[in-house]
């Protein structure tokens, strides 16, 4: 039998906890209601359900319950988020779209098509870090600005963004601020009112839940128009049944990252840290990419010079799972537009490969990690840099 690869790309997905799959359980058998009939017990038990998941997850992001709007996940979150606002604007003087240029396509492609519609959308750069310059973005706001869209943790590097500086620029101008925390959650503490945010958008496969369902938070005076129209669900700004059980799954993840989040920060830090160092005693060349502090635990994007990234996986696919970047675009053959973004030479952003702990990482993983990883030697000569 051929053995199970060490699974190492919890950023492009994580397992199901044991425990959210037995709170769906009964969602998927017994309690199969549509939880908008009001005829009977079957869709009150599904309502009742429903509720109680939006108050998990309003607690896990310290806002209210009737500020969580159900998704089909992230990428339809920062959609409604992004197309909402615009959408229902009414002040044609604010016209303006601010984002990063290392966002997540679904930040990225969406505000493309906005500004077709006669936004003007300016994609701001980042320092070789990854990081915002608080300047720039001050520079890039004004009265015309009506949306900011900035990524709680990049779903590549790791890096985490100033938002709560962010965010008071933002309301020094009138701007809305909207981020895509889905890299955040489990990992960070979430607080929308900390980090003064409008709008947030999370997944429940990121964060040990199901996939097919995720979360909006609205704060209350931001005005959205719909994108799915048809039966008034979710206050009328998304229409149409709500999954019972992928929504109970979220409630539990939520729930579960709430009570686990310290420990499982402390632990994926020592097991990163313990891998990174075992890496570079092994390859004193390997690159780290990213800001090397204000990054998520269990994050690491490295580099081999010399290795491209293909390379290096298809080598180590049979023991470890890792992989290049997003999910999303792990199909092109580009190099990554956030490694780019850093000022990387494509040759260089080429030899990335992203590492990603999660809550069920062990110690054992990590050997096995070292292990492979330290058998790889560089395909072609390295050209050192003189000093």
């Amino acid at each position: 039998m051929t053995p199970i690869p060490v699974y190492l790309d919890n950023q492009a997905t994580t397992p199901l906890d044991p425990a959210v799959r037995d709170a769906m359980w009964p969602y998927l058998t017994e309690h199969f209601g549509n939880p908008h009939s009001s005829d009977h017990r079957f869709g009150w038990d599904a309502s009742a359900a429903i509720r109680a998941a939006r108050a998990q997850v309003a607690d896990f992001i310290n806002a209210g319950d009737d500020e969580i709007v159900f998704t089909s996940g992230a990428t339809e979150s920062c959609n409604l988020a992004l197309r909402g606002v615009t959408g229902h604007a009414h002040d044609a003087r604010r016209n303006r779209i601010v984002t990063l240029a290392t966002e997540h396509p679904a930040v990225l492609e969406t505000v493309r098509d906005i500004a077709a519609s006669g936004y003007h959308v300016d994609v701001l750069p980042v320092d070789h870090n990854g990081l915002v310059d608080l300047r720039v973005l001050e520079a890039a706001l004004d009265d015309r600005t009506l949306l900011v869209s900035v990524m709680a943790v990049n779903n590549e590097i790791g890096v985490v963004q100033p938002l709560a500086d962010i965010a008071s620029r933002c309301r020094a101008v009138g701007a809305h601020l909207h981020t895509d925390a889905t890299q955040a959650a489990g990992r960070l503490p979430i607080d929308v009112d900390a980090w003064g945010v409008d709008l947030l958008s999370i997944s429940g496969h990121k964060v040990y839940g199901p996939k097919g369902v995720g979360a909006l938070y609205v704060r209350p005076g931001v005005d959205l128009k719909p994108m799915i129209s048809g039966g008034g669900q979710e206050r009328g700004l998304r229409g149409g049944t709500l999954p019972t059980a992928l929504i109970v799954g979220l409630g539990a993840a939520c729930k579960l990252a709430t009570e686990n989040q310290h420990s499982d920060g402390y632990r994926m830090t020592a097991l990163c840290q313990r891998l990174y160092d075992r890496l570079l005693d092994a390859h004193p060349q390997l690159r780290l990419f990213g800001h090397p502090e204000r990054r998520v635990p269990g994050n690491l994007n490295i580099g081999l010079p010399g290795v491209p990234a293909d390379e290096l996986i298809r080598n180590t696919a049979a023991h470890v799972a890792i992989s290049t970047g997003s999910a999303c675009s792990s199909a092109s053959s580009e190099p990554s537009h956030v490694l780019l973004a850093l000022g990387l030479e494509p040759e260089t952003a080429a030899t990335s490969v992203r590492v990603s702990l999660g809550r069920f990482t062990t110690e054992a993983d990590i050997d096995q990690a070292i292990e492979t990883f330290c058998g790889i030697r560089s395909a072609r000569p390295v050209a050192l840099e003189r000093g």
